[in-house]
């Protein structure tokens, strides 16, 4: 069927070499295990992520199932993936909540970000992926990535960390032991492992050691408070719409449902985003054709500009970005099973997730000390993500023409370094610095001497891609979804 609905049935066992393609499926019953696996793969990132941008959680997670659903029928049911809250716009939002702007001309920051990432799709479904490959070398892509990671330091520094930093260390060192210590499936849901660790543990401090005097998220002065605050979850109902404001364990509001508003200045600090989402979606596509022998590259376009609607959809009503995820391809190079069947069925139970206020009250909860431990890691392999693109495609940096413009384009990101051209307008940290790594490149490569553009020509120049093939690199973010990633 054109919508890729048309599932053949497999039926009996499955031998060890047999796969399920995208346009077949196991019977119903198996189906739903599948479909399960893949919720909890994409589970923890999809939660986390909005906490940490002050968006709304449970929306974040109703609305990943009502992308992922838009993804498939997109795609016409090629490409099977899941689209879970994207990490590429942290910084973005940070930057924009630290210029007083609130959870509205976030989502309408996003929801632009959205609309630009699906004319791209649009532009590489009927241009080719050439031009692409001009605009973004991987140069150019890695340093996006590591300026967008570690522009976040800050935030981990000043923020989470600081309100329960013992809590925090522990959570970190258990992220980074089920992360390397396990391998499969255990490695690739080190976050949520790691997120109930984390307050489990807080959980029984509160209990033995008693409350602790901290700065919470978005205070000026210490207080005395309960790690794990519980009170806003026996209240909640358990089914029903996400309501309009629910409160995080800190105190902070957080806005749910809403009508985007739009900011240039907040849109100019998400922009950036696009580029990683571009560079994940890619290497979503390649690693999918890889696992099934299938050629998608006629779906790169409709695939990017799928997840550019995703987002759009999400952003919307006050949810959060979406991008594919690595998570459930791991899921799916384990059982070698591709069906969209599966990638349905874990939608569906998204949104029903999504339906429920108390868990929505229970995400809300999640100690700041905890998303300290956690977003430690996660900011940094964001950051190192670019290193790695770099590396995985041969990025050479004796020559000057990729090191200079780069150099200046990640210390701007990275230092937050501002340039004030008004007084309603400001360019600054990660949108500067993208805006200085992708001209200065250019420039440099164009007034260089014809022997170092011949060299720095030699990457990418063949039509290859701005990120690494084979095994994934990704960009964003949702550039910790390398963290799951094992040899398959």
């Amino acid at each position: 069927m054109a919508l890729g609905l048309g599932w053949k049935v497999k039926e009996g066992t499955l031998g060890p070499d047999e796969v399920v393609a995208p346009d077949e499926r196991l019977d119903w019953g198996r189906t739903v295990g599948l479909g399960a696996q893949h919720v909890v793969a994409m589970f923890g990132a999809t939660f986390v992520f909005p906490l940490i941008m002050g968006l709304n959680p449970q929306l974040a997670i109703m609305m990943s199932g009502i992308a992922t659903v838009a993804f498939l029928l997109i795609v016409q049911g090629r490409v099977p993936s899941y689209l879970g809250t994207s990490a590429a716009f942290v910084g973005g939002v940070a930057a924009i909540r630290a210029q007083g702007g609130d959870s509205a001309e976030v989502t309408g920051a996003i929801f632009v970000a959205g609309l630009v990432l699906a004319l791209v799709g649009l532009a590489i479904h009927f241009l080719g992926s050439s031009i692409l490959h001009r605009v973004l070398p991987p140069v150019v892509t890695g340093a996006v990535v590591m300026l967008i990671g570690f522009n976040l330091a800050p935030v981990v520094a000043n923020i989470y960390w600081p309100q329960d930093q013992w809590v925090a260390l522990l959570t970190m060192l258990f992220t980074i032991v089920c992360a390397v210590a396990f391998k499969g499936f255990i490695s690739r849901i080190a976050i949520f492992l790691a997120l109930i660790f984390g307050t489990l543990l807080s959980w029984i401090l509160d209990k033995t050691a008693g409350p602790i005097t901290s700065v919470l998220g978005g205070a000026t002065e210490a207080t005395e408070h309960l790690r794990w605050n519980t009170a806003g979850i026996g209240d909640a109902a358990w089914l029903g719409f996400p309501s309009k404001t629910i409160f995080n364990a800190d105190g902070t509001e957080v806005a749910g449902w809403h009508t985007p508003s739009f900011s240039t200045a907040a849109i100019l600090l998400v922009i950036p985003a696009v580029i990683a989402l571009i560079a994940e979606n890619t290497g979503h596509v390649k690693a999918v054709a890889e696992m099934t022998g299938a050629d998608l590259d006629k779906d790169m376009g409709r695939a990017i500009g799928a997840d550019g609607v995703g987002t759009m959809l999400a952003s919307a009503v006050g949810g959060s970005p979406t991008t594919t995820y690595a998570e459930n391809i791991g899921v799916m190079a384990a059982t070698r099973v591709y069906s969209t069947a599966a990638y349905y069925v874990a939608a569906a139970v998204a949104i029903l997730f999504g339906l429920s206020p108390k868990f929505g009250a229970l995400v809300a909860s999640v100690p700041g000390g905890v998303l300290g431990g956690i977003t430690v890691v996660l900011y940094g392999m964001i950051g190192l993500l670019g290193a790695k693109i770099w590396k995985e495609n041969g990025v050479d940096f004796a020559n000057p023409i990729n090191l200079v413009p780069v150099a200046a384009g990640i210390v701007i990101g990275v230092g937050d370094v501002k340039m004030k051209f008004s007084d309603d307008f400001t360019l600054s940290g990660i949108a500067l610095g993208t805006i200085v790594a992708i001209g200065a490149f250019h420039l440099a490569r164009t007034i260089a001497p014809a022997d170092l553009r011949h060299r720095a020509d030699g990457v990418g120049a063949d039509g290859g891609t701005a990120i690494a093939t084979g095994d994934r690199v990704y960009g964003d973010e949702d550039g910790i979804d390398d963290l799951y990633q094992n040899k398959h």
